[in-house]
Parts: structure tokens; sequence; C-alpha cells
């Protein structure tokens, strides 16, 4: 009988608690602070067309760019991934690739659907990925 108590409570700590959403504000997401700008850097993002991304990764690299930088946020992190490895496979001993993961601080503003509450902000984590890929091996250099 007691083995029968213990795991019910064992379940009940394994269920994943959800943020239940205020009722009295609505959230707004900011967009994250982009690290670096620049020519070779990518931001991956799930709404642009993955032939769209990996063509602009290969003009980037065949038009003498050393190296790209691809950065992925949240659940665009499979998709960056995947576009590294797509270049490494089309670029074949030409390319290497460098990845480092980490996690990045989002904030989102809380604005109140009340007249007598204040605006709020709120910081979230997310996961994130950086992937270098740089060239060993110039096209056509023998």
């Amino acid at each position: 009988m007691a083995d029968g108590h213990l795991a019910n409570k064992k379940d009940e700590t394994k269920k994943k608690f959800k943020r239940a959403p205020n009722k009295n504000y609505a959230v707004k997401k900011r967009l994250p602070a982009r690290p670096v700008e620049g020519g070779n850097v990518i931001f991956i993002t799930k709404k642009t067309n993955f032939k769209a991304q990996l063509d602009k990764c290969c003009d980037l690299l065949t038009k003498g760019e050393n190296e790209i930088i691809l950065h992925g946020l949240g659940a665009a992190i499979q998709r960056c991934c995947n576009l590294a490895l797509q270049l490494q496979t089309l670029f074949a001993g030409t390319c290497q690739i460098e990845v480092n993961t980490g996690t990045v601080d989002v904030v989102d503003d809380l604005e109140p659907l009340t007249d007598d509450l204040d605006y709020g902000a709120q910081v979230r984590h997310s996961s994130s990925i950086h992937i270098r890929i740089f060239r060993t091996v110039l096209l056509g250099a023998n």
C-alpha cells in the first residue's frame, strides 16, 4: 500500500508544469539581441525557406568568403545544424565546422489589459547555437 502511494507521488513530480498565462497582461515577445552584424553572419529562422538559406550560404562560400557564421535560436537550432551539415557535404574536404552552444536571455513585454496595472517585463531563457563554417582549402587551388 505504501509503495503505491510513493509511486503516485513520484508520478506527480514528473509532470511538467507550464507557465499559466496571466489574464491581466498581454505578452509581446521582443526580438532577441543579435550578437554580431556582417556580410558573413547569417541568422537562421524557421520561417525562411531552407533552400534559400542554403543558396545564400553557398553563394558566400563560392564567392571567396573565408568563413560564415550561422546563428540559430530555439526551434531553429535543428535547421541550423542541418544547414551546416548540408554545406559540409556540398563542400566536402574544403570546409570545417566549429560549433558553440549557449543560452540567450529573451525579454517579453507585459502590456496590461486594464488601466489600473503597470507595464512590465519578464525574462526567459532560450537555447542558442553558433556554427562557424570556415575554409581549409580554397576551391580550384592545387
